[in-house]
């Protein structure tokens, strides 16, 4: 197994060469409160290159949603410097999709009409867009669920659906929320596959916030291991378990030296609640 690698390190899996897509130097975060200002993130220093599978764990409070809105734009910097696709992150990202623990689709449309609101918001043209989320309905496996419903849904196809509506305008870096932590442990494993499937084919870079150690362990090409508040990088995992990653894997002893490892992270804190 891997020993923890400094955030910097480049994960075994990935080209040599491959882009810099979000590049954090000493990038933090302080919120001013009526009691004074709480520091939620110290400075960070990480790269994520394209074509990675990057998660984020940690204690719940330690700032890893906090940290996937900064990569998005949604919050500004108390200082450093995020970047994305060479460009510092400075207000909302157009180039990036966003996937939340809820799936946040509008009951009144359809399969096909909730994916192709990303088009009418950003003014995108609607015959390419069509062409667009019938192709990707195809690769997640929706096919024949175009006119229906989200109450029509199970909870892992209405997920399906927004991880679709993200991918709709092509972006470079899928930022993701815990975004199978609604769902029950049978359908998170389904889905765990599913999101390597999309991920493979899409050729997407992923950074995945989630409190499931075996999750991140089963999804990444590397693992950040955040501290509690203010939350700092404390390990950087990679993970070198073959791809495609069939959910026998997390039988293996190499997957469960890893979750060894990981949890130690968390008892030596003295809280554990990932799982």
């Amino acid at each position: 197994m891997s020993a923890a690698i400094h955030p910097l390190q480049r994960a075994a899996s990935t080209p040599r060469n491959a882009q810099v897509l979000i590049e954090a130097r000493a990038a933090a975060k302080t919120y001013r409160t009526q009691d004074g200002e709480v520091e939620t993130l110290k400075p960070l220093d990480f790269e994520i290159r394209a074509g990675e599978f990057v998660s984020v764990i940690g204690p719940s409070g330690c700032g890893k949603s906090t940290l996937m809105k900064l990569v998005a734009g949604l919050l500004p910097l108390s200082g450093g410097e995020l970047r994305l696709s060479g460009q510092a992150v400075r207000g909302p990202q157009t180039n990036v999709g966003i996937v939340f623990q809820s799936a946040l689709l509008l009951p009144w449309r359809s399969v096909v009409d909730n994916i192709l609101l990303q088009a009418e918001i950003r003014g995108l043209p609607m015959n390419a867009a069509r062409a667009r989320a019938r192709q990707l309905i195809e690769m997640a496996g929706l096919a024949g669920f175009e006119n229906k419903y989200p109450w029509q849904l199970s909870g892992g196809m209405q997920q399906r659906v927004a991880i679709l509506r993200a991918l709709l305008h092509d972006p470079p870096v899928l930022l993701m929320d815990e975004p199978f932590g609604a769902l029950d442990a049978m359908t998170r494993e389904r889905m765990n596959l599913e999101l390597q499937r999309i991920w493979m084919a899409a050729a997407k870079t992923v950074l995945l916030i989630t409190h499931s150690i075996p999750e991140a362990i089963f999804l990444s090409d590397r693992v950040f291991v955040m501290t509690e508040r203010p939350g700092r990088i404390a390990a950087v995992y990679d993970i070198d378990l073959p791809r495609p990653r069939s959910l026998d894997v997390m039988g293996s002893e190499k997957f469960a030296g890893y979750a060894r490892s990981l949890r130690a992270h968390f008892f030596a804190q003295g809280s554990l609640d990932a799982h």
